[in-house]
């Protein structure tokens, strides 16, 4: 996924979302978009204008979990939201060398494929750790269609859950589907490794 992207439209999207009275903020004269301004958010969220503005054409490097917390606040981001506000800034603070160099694209085995084409029966797909599908058989192609429909590549379930217009049509109870989709999402990363105890020789 394209992190500056993603995050410019997801904080674009929620923005947007809130009225100045839902914010609890006085409005004067005709304002030209519904939502709240740059600036407002901002204000709400305790920091200055440019430095709001530069996080939300993409730039989270650097940020600190304080900050997004009090973005998460002014943009009354809900639990799910919160968490993947989190995961956008993680991601923008990957190192340069690993944004330099991305992941190859994931393929599956053509056994795979093939096992997934003979379940006629039911819709069955593929994903990886960053929930990017990879396969799917007919019914899951015709059940996820409108994922597929979406021109950002690779086709990614977390990218359609909270950024696509369309997703509350695909999935009616949007709120568990993107609690699910981050609970995947943080269910995916690896585990630190725990040291083992050392016992004393006896």
């Amino acid at each position: 996924m394209d992190s500056r992207n993603d995050i410019r439209e997801f904080l674009a999207t929620r923005r947007a979302r809130i009225t100045p009275q839902q914010a609890g903020l006085a409005t004067y004269g005709r304002r030209r978009v519904p939502g709240l301004r740059r600036e407002e958010v901002a204000v709400l969220a305790g920091v200055s204008t440019d430095y709001y503005a530069q996080l939300e054409r993409g730039n989270l490097t650097g940020v600190s979990d304080s900050v997004l917390d009090a973005i998460a606040r002014a943009l009354q981001l809900d639990e799910a939201e919160h968490a993947h506000l989190h995961d956008l800034a993680r991601a923008a603070n990957t190192t340069p060398h690993s944004r330099r160099r991305p992941a190859p694209k994931q393929q599956i085995r053509p056994v795979v494929q093939r096992i997934l084409d003979g379940l006629t029966a039911l819709p069955a797909i593929v994903l990886n750790g960053r929930l990017d599908l990879l396969a799917a058989n007919r019914l899951g192609v015709a059940l996820y269609s409108p994922v597929y429909a979406d021109p950002s590549r690779p086709v990614n379930l977390a990218r359609f859950a909270f950024l696509n217009p369309h997703a509350p049509a695909l999935y009616p109870n949007w709120d568990d589907a993107a609690n699910t989709t981050v609970a995947m999402l943080h269910r995916s990363r690896p585990q630190p490794l725990r040291p083992r105890p050392v016992r004393p020789h006896r």
